[in-house]
């Protein structure tokens, strides 16, 4: 395995002329891996699990466009919010939340990010796995303790806000763009 560092991400290579468990550059399977899991780590990565897995809204609210990939955040639950059309999450051992994690946002997205989830959300480090990327740290905006009774305690369906929790999301949070 050789590690290649691209602009955007570094990326596994094979070369069928290596020597098992080296690659040509004498990096091993488990420095390379080492060397990748420190990249993720140090990037502004952002886990979604609502509104902002759909690319048109997260690219008007970060105010850039950013690469992305599917992920699973393990240990938590995602709830409804009551009278909302988004959701939150919680730690729930067990639980897991399919999302899609953006991958090297800017300081500007993130501070744009902080200011659209407002006082309900807390930005925390965890740890998602994706199949493209195995585990990687990324943020993630878990709900508060103290507004965890505006949670309904109902899995937040992805589906359903498509076909109609985004229209009416779009249309009570409009100026979203202009953060």
């Amino acid at each position: 395995m050789a590690v290649c560092q691209r602009s955007d991400v570094l990326v596994f290579e094979s070369n069928e002329k290596q020597v098992p468990g080296r690659g040509n550059n004498g990096i091993n399977f488990f420095q390379a891996h080492s060397i990748f899991s420190r990249h993720m780590e140090f990037m502004n990565h952002l886990f979604t699990y609502g509104s902002l897995m759909c690319a048109d809204i997260m690219q008007r609210v970060a105010g850039c466009r950013a690469q992305s990939t599917e992920a699973v955040l393990r240990d938590f639950f995602r709830s409804g919010i009551h009278r909302e059309d988004y959701p939150g999450i919680v730690p729930r051992p067990g639980a897991s939340v399919t999302g899609v994690l953006y991958l090297d946002l800017p300081a500007e997205a993130v501070r744009r990010l902080d200011v659209f989830e407002g006082e309900l959300y807390e930005r925390r480090q965890v740890e998602v796995f994706s199949p493209d990327y195995g585990v990687c740290s990324a943020m993630a905006y878990v709900v508060k303790d103290c507004y965890r009774d505006r949670l309904n305690n109902k899995e937040w369906s992805y589906a359903q806000f498509l076909a109609t929790g985004k229209a009416n999301f779009e249309k009570a949070y409009l100026g979203f763009d202009r953060i």
